[in-house]
């Protein structure tokens, strides 16, 4: 797995050279999410799990959208992306704790 900063770079790099900057503001980098999560879901709509799952190719196409998304709204909002999902962990793990097993 690559480095989180290297990616953005790539992704950044990407953006730029097609002049698309004016674009990925912090709104539409929100709706862009959703839309390409809602891609994502109707990969299984009407099929199995294990049905959707045989679509590899096109599973990781559209997981990659919804990251590209992602990495690029957190840049925008100046969020270090390991710090975000640490703390939301913690957070979860409040909100959720262990069961207790005797």
């Amino acid at each position: 797995m690559g480095d989180m900063q290297e990616t953005m770079k790539k992704i950044n790099k990407f953006r730029d050279e097609r002049n698309w900057r004016p674009f990925h503001n912090e709104k539409d980098l929100a709706l862009s999410i959703s839309l390409e999560a809602s891609e994502l879901l109707e990969i299984y709509q009407w099929k199995t799990s294990q049905q959707g799952n045989l679509e590899r190719e096109h599973l990781k196409e559209e997981l990659a959208d919804v990251l590209i998304y992602s990495y690029m709204l957190a840049d925008n909002l100046g969020f270090d992306i390991n710090e975000i999902i640490a703390e939301k962990l913690k957070k979860n793990a409040i909100k959720y704790p262990k069961p207790i097993v005797d």
